[in-house]
């Protein structure tokens, strides 16, 4: 488990992070996002104490590195494995011999190196890899290697600093599915770190968006997509083009606001009463289910114009109604 409690970090007079609390359990992803130079690299680092934090705490499984020094610290640093961008191999040592490295430093015993680099590389997919050199391996392979070494030391925390940034989608997904492999599979706690909201729909259980050093939203991925205000659920589910209407209309953005809303609010909509006539189009859409629930929005044209009490039809059955235009939106009174 990780317990950040207002965590700050200052580099000279600029302050890059600023009163940062965060927690993420066992067996949670959490990821962070945010525009370049939020702050997202830094609290990685400050996670990791490759950055001592300017204040505040940072707790794994209870232990606050805080209060840890010289070969405390060093020994705590083990629970916390890390993946990078680009994973750092050495182009001379072989697959094998890269996830090695950790476990040769604590000198440990060549057989135990060779069982627990097996193990590691058979989970990564890897095995027939192993007297691979870097240069013979894909980008994602190399990320396979790179996660296989994060995991050297049995961690129980991992951080992931965008490792999936530069990899084609399929390889992505690949990656992605591993991740959550493994965390399930050791019970670890995940920090990732993304600007891809792809990556966080698929994979993450809640997200926390930084900007200018602070957090300006948190929450479980499901909660803030079905928030209508949260101008991170615009990020999260972008708008999708839509299509110009065949006549006058009225343009009504449809979200959905929660877990219980019907599959077929759609098609139900001409059995409510005193709508005979209503002509209802889809001009864009999108819907899919995140965690086991369906999130989504929808832009309609409602001609010739929407009766009296269709929009609180449509928020009976948990949806979020915006009076809208094809070209900008704006809220409804």
């Amino acid at each position: 488990m990780i317990e950040i409690e207002s965590l700050t970090k200052r580099f000279g007079d600029r302050t890059v992070l600023d009163d940062i609390s965060l927690s993420v359990g066992s067996g949670e992803i959490l990821a962070v996002v945010g525009p370049s130079g939020a702050g997202k690299s830094t609290l990685s680092r400050c996670v990791s104490f490759l950055e001592r934090p300017s204040s505040g705490t940072v707790r794994v499984d209870g232990k606050d590195f805080a209060r840890l020094d010289g070969a405390e610290l060093i020994a705590a640093r083990r629970d916390i494995g890390v993946i990078f961008q680009s994973a750092p191999l050495l182009r001379r040592r072989t697959v094998a011999q890269n996830v090695a490295l950790p476990l040769e430093y604590l000198r440990a015993t060549d057989a135990s190196i060779d069982r627990r680099v097996g193990e590691l590389l058979d989970r990564v997919g890897l095995a027939d890899r192993s007297g691979y050199f870097p240069a013979q391996l894909s980008g994602g392979q190399k990320q396979r290697v790179g996660i296989a070494r994060a995991l050297a030391l049995r961690p129980s925390v991992l951080l992931s600093d965008e490792a999936t940034a530069g990899l084609d989608p399929s390889t992505t997904k690949s990656i992605l599915a591993l991740l959550s492999h493994l965390r399930d599979e050791f019970g670890l706690s995940v920090i990732l770190i993304t600007h891809e909201m792809e990556v966080v729909r698929e994979i993450a259980d809640s997200v926390a968006r930084i900007d200018g050093g602070r957090i300006v939203e948190h929450g479980s991925v499901t909660d803030i997509i079905l928030d209508p205000d949260s101008a991170l659920a615009r990020e999260l589910l972008p708008e999708r083009p839509a299509v110009t209407p065949d006549g006058p209309a009225d343009i009504w953005e449809v979200s959905y606001a929660s877990r219980r809303v019907p599959l077929d609010w759609l098609t139900a909509v001409h059995s409510v009463p005193g709508i005979s006539g209503l002509r209802v189009d889809v001009l864009s859409a999108s819907v899919e289910a995140i965690r086991g629930v369906a999130v989504g929005r929808a832009v309609l044209a409602i001609s010739p114009s929407a009766p009296t009490g269709f929009a609180d039809h449509l928020r009976d059955r948990g949806l979020h109604v915006r009076t809208a235009q094809i070209s900008s939106r704006r809220e409804a009174a």
